[in-house]
């Protein structure tokens, strides 16, 4: 039975592998469930056990890659010692940006959507792991407030409305160095974030 598990995930993940590479090779448009399905040497019908369409596992994929970049950044931030609350913030956002800039292919992958690796709904059934739950972002920045006794009317909205700031202005930060090169971009960006978190 484990070892039936087992091979389920591994196509799962050949799937999703597979798919990532294509969808950054050529684009979604251009790549066919055909395509992704011989790519990853598994049978057409078994894609259709896992995914409804391509743009599901489009939206599954940009979700992960979001999530796991946040979990990355927090995994870094563990390692050093940052006591202030919105400093440890501003650590996370750093780290991804610095990320999303060595990688600019995952970039126009993930495009404006990083949120989704904490809000996706698809991805929140995926994972009902309360460890991966307790250990993430979300949990982190909700801790974070009531620990440091911050008084914000509504902390889901605050976190959400950083990480699509972060999304939509690094985007055209990185890509365009627009308004700014990037690292003269933060700055402006990080001195928004703390006026979310401190006010």
């Amino acid at each position: 039975m484990i070892s039936n598990k087992k091979n389920n995930d591994n196509k799962e993940n050949r799937l999703l592998n597979t798919a990532f590479k294509l969808f950054t090779e050529k684009g979604i448009k251009d790549t066919s469930i055909q395509e992704i399905v011989d790519d990853a040497s598994v049978a057409k019908g078994t894609f259709y056990l896992y995914f409804k369409d391509k743009y599901e596992i489009r939206d599954i994929l940009i979700a992960k890659k979001s999530e796991k970049l946040f979990n990355d950044a927090l995994a870094s931030l563990r390692k050093n010692y940052i006591s202030n609350f919105s400093d440890q913030i501003i650590y996370i956002i750093n780290y991804v940006i610095d990320e999303l800039t060595k990688n600019p292919i995952l970039l126009k992958f993930i495009s404006k959507n990083l949120s989704w690796g904490i809000y996706n709904k698809t991805v929140q059934k995926i994972y009902e792991n309360a460890e991966l739950k307790e250990d993430g972002l979300y949990n982190v920045f909700m801790k974070g407030i009531k620990d440091n006794n911050i008084k914000l009317e509504n902390p889901d909205v605050t976190l959400f409305m950083i990480i699509e700031l972060v999304s939509s202005t690094c985007f055209n930060s990185i890509l365009y160095k627009d308004p700014l090169p990037i690292e003269e971009f933060k700055p402006y960006l990080y001195s928004t974030i703390r006026r979310f978190i401190e006010e």
